[in-house]
């Protein structure tokens, strides 16, 4: 158990640390705004881009984790959206937030770091494709059930329509698909280039932790323990039960993509989810989720890395 401390423990610390600098007063939340946007925009991109470009293309694309992660999550989402709607009979646009707060997860700012202490660089891999399903899939969903909800005159057609335009404007996704690209064509920048692109490739992981910490600061939780801690429950344990559920169905894979598949499904939701509310109103229940989750998650991570640990096999360890 030792062991699994020494991955999450400083994963934690760092978030730690981006919230007590925050609370402190050494940085303010508009700062950590700037910080995110510069992760989200350079070294993610480059992060990702590293990782798929430099491997073999029938090492980047996996159509088996592809389906499986994409059907655990929509499932997972499903569960999340019912629950809300029919069974605590809540509006459209709320039940739509929480299927996709149970179901999208915060792979780039909490996933990759710890993927990084445990698989090494191959996992940019599973990272990469969990983002692409999470942006193609999961978030145009939800915002579209979430803007539908409270629009009376557009069709689900339009603002489907509206959320991939947006995505389209995502670095990320560019990243992606020009990983995929170099790593197809078998192209490689020049050195140069590339050693530039490193130089932001490995700013990620301290910079989202950091980032990531510093936007829970201001979160409130009072008089919604009951209903977020349902979110948070369904967030660590159902998404990541149903993601490895159907890894196991899909048939055999790569052992490092059933971990990253698992353990990027066990991650708190996206730091994004408030934010993503705020057209809606919501922004407060959202954040209070996301801040119950994000805690809990560190003892639920840890208790899931030590299962896996004892799994023949699944060495946990970059080496």
């Amino acid at each position: 158990m030792l062991n699994i401390l020494t991955i999450t423990a400083p994963i934690y610390l760092s978030i730690g640390t981006g919230y007590v600098a925050t609370r402190s007063g050494f940085f303010s939340k508009p700062d950590m705004h700037v910080f995110g946007r510069f992760v989200l925009n350079f070294a993610l991109p480059a992060m990702l881009f590293n990782a798929l470009s430099q491997r073999d293309f029938q090492d980047v694309l996996h159509p088996s984790y592809l389906l499986a992660y994409t059907v655990g999550s929509l499932l997972a989402y499903a569960i999340g959206f019912a629950t809300w709607r029919y069974g605590r009979r809540q509006d459209l646009t709320m039940s739509a937030l929480v299927g996709m707060g149970v179901s999208c997860s915060n792979s780039g700012y909490v996933g990759y770091p710890i993927l990084l202490q445990i698989l090494g660089p191959v996992a940019g891999v599973g990272m990469a494709l969990t983002v692409l399903i999470e942006n193609l899939v999961i978030i145009p969903l939800g915002l579209a059930l979430a803007d539908s909800g409270e629009s009376e005159h557009a069709s689900w057609q339009h603002t489907v329509l509206e959320s991939f335009k947006r995505l389209l404007k995502i670095p990320m996704l560019w990243a992606i698909v020009g990983g995929f690209v170099f790593s197809m064509m078998d192209w490689h920048l020049p050195a140069v280039i590339f050693k530039t692109v490193n130089l932001f490739a490995v700013a990620c992981a301290g910079i989202a932790l950091f980032v990531n910490g510093g936007s829970l600061v201001g979160m409130q939780v009072q008089g919604q323990m009951k209903a977020v801690s349902w979110i948070a429950a369904s967030k660590l344990l159902l998404h990541p039960l149903l993601v490895g559920l159907m890894l196991w169905v899909v048939g055999p894979m790569d052992t490092t993509l059933q971990i990253s598949g698992v353990l990027l499904a066990s991650m708190p939701m996206m730091g994004i989810f408030p934010i993503l509310a705020q057209r809606h109103g919501k922004e407060s229940f959202c954040a209070a989720a996301l801040l119950v989750t994000t805690v809990a998650s560190f003892f639920t991570i840890s208790a899931l890395l030590w299962g896996m640990s004892q799994v023949p096999g699944w060495y946990l360890g970059a080496g």
